[in-house]
């Protein structure tokens, strides 16, 4: 039997732009603990390695106190179980597909493209969103943050789901918005395309990558060089 070709997709700022409500969650749980609160724009930077890591480079940032550094590791995991209370009963009140996916993940399944998530967000609120978001459906599998014992930018977490497909790293490519995407995509050996305005501190022109795409529209053109 033919091997078929897989993308695997990162979520959120890739798939999703979920800035909005993330932004409302992690400001919900700010000022509950007294922490400073932060605008949509400035929450697309912290995103990326889950709930624990964003709300502890808010803290860092503005605060001038790292997360992993707090002393009671009841505060924290009070702060974190609050924000995916909180975010999970609000998860798409204004998040948004990027534009050009829907179409681009209609175009893959005529391809007999097999399409996997790879995120760091928790694996249920990922399935969650999908499915409340309308495109659950074109994925054959999503892993998140606690699907295995590690997540992204550990490439693992890509060549595990690639294996679980029964598929090959030389007949894969991952589509991500930052350097955690990247990296992982890196070292497992697969292409990337990454989308030019990602969640991520760094300017996207220093961040590996094989091509750059402002949304997915008009994607296929790249994507079929690879088929």
């Amino acid at each position: 039997m033919k091997q078929k070709f897989i993308i695997l997709f990162d979520l959120d700022g890739t798939l999703v732009d979920t800035a909005p409500d993330l932004m409302r969650a992690h400001n919900h749980v700010m000022k509950n603990f007294g922490y400073p609160t932060k605008s949509t724009e400035e929450i697309r930077s912290l995103v990326g390695q889950g709930a624990s890591a964003m709300l502890g480079r808010s803290i860092w940032g503005q605060a001038k106190k790292e997360f992993g550094k707090v002393q009671d590791e009841k505060i924290k995991k009070e702060m974190v179980k609050e924000f995916i209370d909180y975010y999970g009963k609000n998860i798409v009140n204004e998040s948004t597909l990027i534009n050009g996916v829907k179409e681009f993940l209609v175009w893959s399944k005529k391809q007999d493209i097999l399409m996997a998530v790879c995120t760091n967000k928790q694996e249920h609120l990922a399935v969650d969103l999908l499915k409340k978001i309308g495109i659950y459906k074109f994925f054959e599998y999503v892993a998140g943050h606690n699907t295995f014992d590690y997540c992204k930018p550990d490439p693992r977490h890509l060549t595990s789901v690639i294996e679980i497909l029964d598929g090959n790293v030389n007949k894969s490519l991952m589509i991500g918005d930052s350097e955690t995407d990247a990296n992982a995509a890196r070292d497992a050996g697969i292409p990337i395309i990454l989308l030019e305005d990602g969640y991520t501190e760094k300017n996207i022109t220093e961040i590996y990558h094989n091509h750059l795409i402002k949304d997915f529209v008009g994607i296929e053109k790249i994507v079929t060089k690879y088929l």
